[in-house]
């Protein structure tokens, strides 16, 4: 079990953990990722209840309004999706879909706030959508902190570094097959890779 190392703030002890878990992940964050997940984090302890929307349905109606309300409803969106895939990756199989699904609506809104906001905010979302695995990587590396269970099951590490390139999948499927994991399939499915 780790030992718990407190911060004087919640946001000391999550950016802590943000910088713990990159180095495990082998994963570089910028200083504004870093920032977003460590806030993004206390966002979600302060309201858990947001990872059980229909994340498609609120996609689709925020393409219905505008302002304010299009971008928190797809920033609201983005980030879900970033939590799901980082640390519930395995409720997605019970929902019946992949993680990927997560990773790729999650980037999509990311990609339409970058180009529907101010310069400044888009640049934030553009770095959101292009740094979107490396931070999900790193989300399920504090998930995996300390846990002596695997957060991926292996089929799941497939799936989602097939499609992803995921250090944290590629990891997983090192650990149950003693091997290094090569791409099986067409050679033009590397193009899809985020």
């Amino acid at each position: 079990m780790r030992n718990l190392d407190l911060q004087p703030t919640s946001t000391a002890h999550w950016h802590k953990l943000v910088c713990e878990a990159e180095q495990q992940a082998q994963r570089s964050l910028n200083e504004e990722l870093q920032s977003y997940l460590v806030f993004l984090l206390q966002r979600f302890l302060n309201r858990p209840e947001m990872t059980g929307r229909i994340l498609a349905l609120d996609y689709l109606k925020s393409f219905r309004i505008a302002g304010q309300r299009q971008i928190g409803k797809l920033r609201d969106v983005g980030d879900i999706c970033l939590l799901h895939a980082g640390f519930f990756p395995q409720r997605a199989r019970r929902r019946r879909v992949s993680v990927n699904y997560y990773v790729d609506l999650g980037i999509g809104a990311y990609y339409q706030l970058h180009h529907n906001t101010a310069h400044q905010q888009g640049q934030l979302y553009e770095h959101l959508y292009e740094g979107f695995v490396p931070a999900m990587d790193v989300l399920q590396t504090i998930r995996n902190m300390g846990d002596s269970q695997p957060l991926l099951d292996p089929l799941t590490a497939h799936e989602l570094w097939q499609h992803t390139d995921s250090t944290q999948a590629r990891q997983r499927l090192r650990d149950v097959s003693n091997g290094q994991p090569v791409f099986v399939g067409k050679p033009d499915q590397s193009t899809q890779r985020h």
